[in-house]
């Protein structure tokens, strides 16, 4: 699956009209300086939480290779 398949997915049945909405919402209500902040500050939550999920697999992957290494040894 797609990025754009999974937005659309979770968009669901949104329109062009209720995204516009969102967007002069949000640039009212944050104002036109705060949004590169705020952007930004997103940016960087998603990234430590991609570098956290792989670090997270990477052990997976570690700890499934150390037992089938025991398993192989026990044999």
């Amino acid at each position: 699956m797609t990025i754009m398949n999974a937005i659309l997915l979770f968009l669901g049945g949104v329109g062009f009209q209720e995204i516009m909405l969102i967007g002069v919402f949000v640039l009212i209500f944050f104002g036109a300086k705060k949004i590169p902040e705020f952007m930004k500050g997103m940016g960087k939550g998603v990234k430590e939480f991609k570098d956290a999920m792989s670090d997270v697999k990477k052990e997976v992957e570690d700890s499934g290779k150390e037992a089938s290494s025991k398993l192989g040894e026990g044999k």
